[in-house]
């Protein structure tokens, strides 16, 4: 972990005012960025959202508040630059809706509640991987643990007057030499970890070719290509940093019960979940996205799922 100077933590801020042609919640397109309340890259302080990022030009914080007349962004570090350029892809810019009828009388109330939900798109293709990795087949409270664990260990302390320290991810380089017993105490499986370092070996070369990738089916064969990653944890990446607008976590644990129940009153499976939403083909994602506003949720029958620890066996 780098530490930083009193110069560096306290230097002024780049400023700028985004001021988007479309509704915009920033709350609801942003702050679902974030992993858990104890994201040490991500938090969210009353109306603003604070971020880290780490740039070719070096670590950034940028801190986003929504006013009457835009999004007024404040960044700083050696990467403030770079911050700035991103906001107007964080807030949907990039996302086109054209064609994205509804058609569902419950859902349009949600979207009438509720205007401005958009895609974020951060870039951050590789820093997304990861997270997709970590939280596969654990509970989110597991996965956050070890996100929060290993970025604040390994990570580089942010710039800014933050609500509290922040880290900028691991870089590619330092992914790749984590100590195994630092995995085992992050409670991060074997499988895990050693999918987190192959990955890391081609970090920039995967990074540029899911950007450059031109739809969902060209992203899903860049990041299935890497042995561990399937077809949940490809679509959880290409929706936090690429904003997949059409992108469904198949062989999620609670996605498909919740669609269905918000479309028919009743659980389905995975492919009752593709069938309910293929009517919206090309924009499954803001169907699912609805559905979270709407605060429509399945009742529970069953026990919750239970963190298992396998650090002492």
């Amino acid at each position: 972990m780098t530490l930083m100077t009193d110069a560096v933590a306290h230097a002024p801020a780049r400023e700028s005012v985004y001021r988007p042609r479309h509704p915009l919640h920033l709350g609801r397109t942003v702050g679902m960025l974030r992993r858990g309340g104890t994201d040490p890259t991500m938090v969210i302080d009353g109306a603003r959202i604070w971020m880290t990022f780490r740039t070719d030009a070096g670590i950034a914080t940028l801190c986003l508040r929504q006013n009457s007349d835009g999004i007024h962004a404040s960044a700083w570090g050696a990467g403030a630059d770079e911050a700035l350029d991103v906001v107007p892809r964080l807030c949907g810019a990039d996302d086109d809706d054209s064609g994205f009828i509804i058609g569902h009388p419950q859902l349009e109330e949600v979207a009438r509640r509720h205007p401005g939900i958009r895609m974020a798109r951060t870039d951050r293709v590789f820093d997304a991987l990861v997270c997709g990795i970590i939280e596969q087949k654990v509970t989110g409270m597991q996965a956050f643990g070890a996100w929060r664990y290993l970025v604040s260990r390994f990570g580089e302390r942010a710039p800014g007057p933050t609500p509290r320290p922040m880290f900028a991810s691991p870089s590619h380089e330092v992914w790749r030499v984590i100590p195994s017993w630092q995995w085992h105490r992050a409670a991060v499986e074997p499988p895990q970890s050693r999918t987190i370092v192959a990955a890391a070996r081609r970090g920039a070369s995967i990074e540029r070719a899911a950007l450059a990738a031109t739809d969902g089916a060209d992203r899903d064969r860049v990041l299935t290509s890497l042995h561990g990653v399937g077809v949940w944890t490809s679509a959880e990446t290409r929706i936090r940093s690429l904003g997949d607008a059409d992108a469904v976590s198949v062989g999620d644990y609670h996605l498909a019960h919740e669609v269905g129940f918000a479309l028919t009153g009743h659980r389905t499976d995975d492919d009752g979940m593709l069938e309910l939403l293929a009517p919206w083909s090309g924009h499954r994602q803001r169907i699912i996205r609805l559905i979270w506003a709407s605060g429509s949720r399945e009742p529970r029958r069953g026990a919750r799922l239970a963190p298992e620890d396998h650090r002492n066996r």
